[in-house]
């Protein structure tokens, strides 16, 4: 079942600079295989439910296994018979946009 996740995994209680924990967390995420697109507040990720899930866990364990309390927000699409949507429904908004 193809699901498009956004996801944002991020720490608390180390100070204000996230930058080299998410860096962290997003070579995880790429070197899980599954499409990918990282931007300022999100990754998204897509790929089969458990595949997915299954990077989400080991993303948020990154944190959690070093004692790090966790803030994880996600969005799932899981729309079946459908694949590449995360470009796909970009796309559908630009193509209505040049008209």
């Amino acid at each position: 079942m193809n699901t498009l996740v956004a996801l944002c995994i991020a720490p608390c209680g180390t100070g204000d600079e996230f930058a080299p924990y998410v860096a962290e967390i997003v070579k995880i995420i790429r070197a899980s295989g599954l499409s990918n697109r990282t931007n300022s507040m999100f990754t998204e990720i897509e790929g089969e439910w458990d595949d997915v899930m299954a990077v989400v866990k080991k993303a948020t364990q990154y944190l959690t296994d070093q004692g790090i309390r966790t803030e994880v927000i996600m969005k799932a699409d899981i729309r079946p018979g459908y694949t590449n949507m995360m470009d796909a429904k970009v796309e559908s908004v630009e193509r209505i946009l040049e008209k």
